[in-house]
């Protein structure tokens, strides 16, 4: 587990949510591993009440498993809850890019573009996946900022915390290239204002990028993750 430095004012409840949960998005803490309030507490310098509230708190996000008389465990990846991610996200970011389409600004065009460079100048690095996860995450991020739709971002990552876990895991082991072309794609439209190919591009880009998950998974020993 990666530990990270406490912000000014932020409460010990606060601090072991933001770490723990970081840790479990980044998979820093893995699919199936078992957690401990005594190590979680030593580790975080921080008493047993607070971890054991941010437990539950995770449990009802469903990153969390507590198993009677065996022991709290990282949630394994719910393929179920990563289709529903799936949907929810070709659904939204579709309606989000027409509009994108229709008009967007200069800032945010600026911010994607240099969001697109940072992608990548770090896309052939070794041991890059969870940086470029990230970076492609706000990329999306600034698409719905730019059309005024960033509660609902926020909305959709509370929803695809099992699909987003899902999509770094088989990333650690893909190939980066096609999410960049797909988001040159996304950009091209935007800053033609062409909406005529939006439904092309987000079928290759999120549904068909999802096609071969299962088999990625398996053949690179990564099915015990999964339920």
């Amino acid at each position: 587990m990666i530990l990270y430095d406490k912000k000014e004012k932020e409460t010990n409840k606060d601090y072991a949510y933001r770490v723990l949960k970081d840790n479990i998005m980044t998979l820093n803490l893995k699919p199936g591993e078992l957690l401990s309030e005594t190590d979680l507490s030593e580790k975080l310098g921080i008493s047993r009440t607070p971890i054991r509230e941010v437990l539950m708190r995770l449990k009802n996000e469903h990153l969390i498993e507590v198993k009677p008389q065996t022991g709290t465990y990282i949630s394994l990846i719910d393929t179920n809850m990563v289709e529903q991610g799936l949907f929810m996200r070709y659904t939204l970011e579709r309606e989000v890019l027409k509009e994108a389409c229709h008009g967007i600004s200069e800032e945010i065009l600026m911010e994607l573009e240099k969001n697109l460079f940072a992608q990548k100048l770090i896309s052939n690095k070794s041991d890059s996946a969870i940086e470029f996860h990230k970076l492609d995450q706000e990329f999306h991020e600034l698409l719905f900022k730019g059309t005024n739709k960033g509660d609902i971002w926020n909305c959709v990552l509370n929803m695809s915390t099992h699909y987003n876990r899902m999509r770094l895991l088989i990333e650690l082991k893909n190939d980066k290239n096609k999410n960049i072309k797909d988001h040159e794609r996304y950009l091209e439209l935007i800053k033609s204002k062409s909406s005529e190919e939006i439904d092309e591009i987000m079928t290759s880009h999120i549904k068909k990028s999802t096609d071969d998950w299962l088999i990625i998974a398996e053949e690179n020993d990564l099915m015990k993750y999964l339920k």
